[in-house]
Parts: structure tokens; C-alpha cells; sequence
């Protein structure tokens, strides 16, 4: 089986004293106590509904509803916005 490569949107936002992260194109969310624990959560959590997804015949986009998105929301929140890569 040939590898896949996703590009997808990530964010990672200030909340409290922790970061959160969340991926824009497939809604999937994780958090860490800093940017980078909260960024390689999400890469993992994002894998993981990949995963499930082509195992049970789902659609992997599934882009958050804009009246959801914290980008139009709470783009104060925001600290960092990147490529998330996942080699699949």
C-alpha cells in the first residue's frame, strides 16, 4: 500500500494555562501545556481519525462549521497557525 500525505490547517490557541490545538479541515481538537506538547497532540489525534475514518468507509473532511470556527470567533486567542503534515 502506497503512503498517503495530508496537509491540513492547524491552530493552536491560548486557553487559562494550557494551549489548545485544533485542525480546521477534520474538526478533531487536542491541547498540551505548551505549544509544542499541544501541537504534537493534535498530529496524533488527527492521525488517529484518519485512520478510523478509512477503516470505516467515513469522509475524512469535515470542516468545522464557520459560526464554530475560532479563527472567525476568537482570532485573539490565536498563537500560531501551521501546516499540519500527517504521513499516513
Amino acid at each position: 500500500m502506497e503512503n498517503s500525505k495530508f496537509v491540513f490547517t492547524g491552530i493552536v490557541l491560548k486557553e487559562g494555562s494550557s494551549f489548545s490545538s485544533l485542525c480546521l479541515e477534520v474538526d478533531v481538537a487536542s491541547e498540551g501545556e505548551n505549544i509544542s506538547e499541544a501541537k504534537n497532540n493534535l498530529m496524533e489525534a488527527v492521525s488517529l481519525y484518519i485512520e478510523s475514518a478509512i477503516e470505516n468507509n467515513l469522509p475524512v473532511l469535515r470542516q468545522i462549521p464557520e459560526e464554530e470556527n475560532p479563527v472567525q470567533q476568537y482570532p485573539e486567542k490565536i498563537i500560531e497557525k501551521f501546516p499540519l503534515k500527517i504521513n499516513f
